[in-house]
């Protein structure tokens, strides 16, 4: 098997259910197992007010907060094409960077902000950024990345919210949202010519077709190299955190279905089965999976509050989090 296609969390450090720091030895926590595409060493280098990602390609403005003041969703998008008329740092390609993109910058071993360590901007604020990706749930609300501590959510698009322009097409890192339409700011389909919507651009590396191979008992996902439990619950009800890492753990150590490698997901690689086009599930079209959850534990604690971990709501395609002693999500397994 490859090695995992998605990029890594970041979080390097093991925390028991109370939040207290451990070892991370067999814990099966995102710290312990470390997959992913690892940050570089001096992932930034800044030139004249802008700043380039070694990681993703992507350059984004060092001022995180270029227009100072919260706007609407469609005036973010306008201002972007205004920096465009008016060459800002002598560039004319900028926009709204799509929910992957934008997402790419999170790290899950900082807060306030969640940034990586070694991160050169500045006058970030640490609230609520736009994407240029709808909501499918509801378009009339397009999704947003709360920098203080990483969390993913969609709010109305007539909201008050910063943002942070982008450029360049990147590298294969990032992958298309799967959003092909564009829609107003009440939610109304509209032409993407123009719009600097995801939808228009469909930025990214592009999903393989068919993306998912069905193996049986598990489905290998094409495109992240990940292999995923076909049944996506290993129980019936919702369970605290330590039990799904627990569980996880016994599948590995039984070698379930021939693999002694699963475990709990970290929250980018349960993120990257999302498709911005659906909803209820929000995962691609002809996904194969069965027995699908509202959310489920990842193996990722929230540096926030390390008494909690993150959580992805599958019907709705979100990042949170939960209180890691409450019986409130479920598990689902990757190798």
């Amino acid at each position: 098997m490859s090695a995992s296609a998605v990029i890594s969390t970041g979080q390097s450090i093991c925390y028991n259910t109370f939040g207290h720091e451990i070892p991370c030895l067999s814990t099966g926590q995102d710290a312990a197992i470390n997959s992913g595409i690892k940050h570089p060493d001096r992932r930034f280098q800044v030139d004249k007010g802008m700043v380039w990602d070694s990681l993703t390609g992507l350059i984004w403005t060092q001022n995180a907060n270029p227009n100072e003041f919260p706007v609407t969703w469609q005036e973010a998008l306008d201002l972007t094409m205004e920096m465009n008329l008016n060459n800002t740092l002598d560039c004319n390609d900028w926009r709204l960077p799509n929910r992957r993109e934008l997402h790419s910058l999170m790290h899950y071993q900082t807060k306030k902000p969640s940034l990586p360590p070694d991160h050169p901007f500045n006058n970030y604020f640490l609230g609520w950024y736009w994407t240029s990706s709808s909501a499918a749930i509801n378009p009339a609300y397009a999704w947003n990345i709360h920098l203080e501590g990483a969390r993913m959510f969609y709010s109305s698009k007539d909201d008050y919210r910063l943002f942070w322009p982008v450029r360049g097409k990147g590298k294969d890192v990032v992958t298309v949202t799967g959003q092909t339409v564009c829609f107003g700011q009440n939610g109304g389909e509209t032409p993407c010519l123009g719009s600097g919507q995801d939808g228009a651009l469909q930025l990214g590396r592009k999903w393989p077709e068919p993306r998912f191979e069905d193996r049986e008992e598990t489905v290998y996902d094409r495109l992240t190299n990940l292999c995923w439990l076909k049944e996506a619950t290993l129980t019936t009800k919702p369970v605290d955190w330590h039990t799904a890492l627990s569980l996880v753990t016994k599948m590995r150590s039984q070698k379930m279905y021939g693999r002694s490698n699963w475990r709990l997901p970290n929250i980018l690689e349960l993120e990257s089965l999302t498709d911005c086009s659906q909803f209820d599930p929000a995962l691609p079209t002809g996904h194969l999976f069965t027995e699908i959850q509202n959310a489920y534990w990842s193996s990722t604690t929230s540096f926030y509050e390390t008494d909690w971990a993150w959580v992805y709501y599958v019907i709705k395609g979100a990042l949170g989090v939960g209180y890691k002693p409450k019986e409130d999500f479920f598990v689902w397994a990757v190798s």
